[in-house]
C-alpha cells in the first residue's frame, strides 16, 4: 500500500488544503492528513475541532484519514509507517523553506518529502489571511468549505 502524510495545522482548513489532498488522494492508497498540535501557538480552533472539519470536507474522498501528531513529523512517519510527506508550494518563497525542512526530515529519518504546486485559482490562500479577512468583515466564500466559513464567522464574528 502506498501511503503518505499530508502534515499541517490546518487552523483552518482552505480550498488550497483541500486541492493538494484531493490530488494527493488520486496518487496514493491512503493520504494521512496529520493536525500538527502545536502548544506554543494559539489557534484559532482546537486541534479537535480541526480534525472535525477535516474529516467532514474530505469525506469524499474514501482514502483519506485524518490523525494528529506532536513532536518530529518524521516520528510520527516511523510510528506510522509511512515512507512519504506531500507538501503543496504556493510561490518561490515556499519552496526555500520546505526544501531545507525535507533535506532535514531526510537526512534524519529517510523519509521522502515530494512537492506539488497548488492550482492557480487557490495559491494565494493561507490560513492566517482568510482569519485576517473574515476578522474584518470580508467575504472568504468559495476560499474555504462552507462549514468553514460558517465556523469562521461565528467563531471571529460571534
Amino acid at each position: 500500500m502506498r501511503r503518505v502524510v499530508c502534515p499541517g495545522s490546518f487552523d483552518p482548513v482552505t480550498n488550497g488544503h483541500l486541492d493538494i489532498i484531493g490530488r494527493a488522494s488520486r496518487q496514493y492508497d491512503e493520504v494521512v492528513v496529520a493536525v500538527l498540535i502545536n502548544i506554543e501557538k494559539k489557534s484559532l480552533f482546537t486541534v479537535e475541532e480541526r480534525i472535525d472539519m477535516l474529516q467532514i470536507v474530505t469525506k469524499e474522498y474514501g482514502n483519506v484519514r485524518v490523525d494528529k501528531f506532536h513532536g518530529l513529523l518524521v516520528d510520527y512517519c516511523r510510528q506510522q509507517e509511512i515512507p512519504a510527506i506531500v507538501k503543496g508550494l504556493r510561490a518561490v518563497s515556499d519552496f526555500d523553506y520546505e526544501l531545507q525542512q525535507a533535506q532535514l526530515n531526510y537526512r534524519m529519518s529517510g523519509v521522502e518529502t515530494l512537492f506539488m504546486a497548488t492550482g492557480p485559482e487557490v495559491s494565494f490562500l493561507s490560513s492566517s489571511r482568510i482569519k485576517e479577512i473574515v476578522r474584518y468583515g470580508g467575504s472568504v466564500a468559495g476560499l474555504v468549505p462552507e462549514l468553514v466559513l460558517e465556523r469562521l464567522v461565528e467563531r471571529l464574528r460571534g
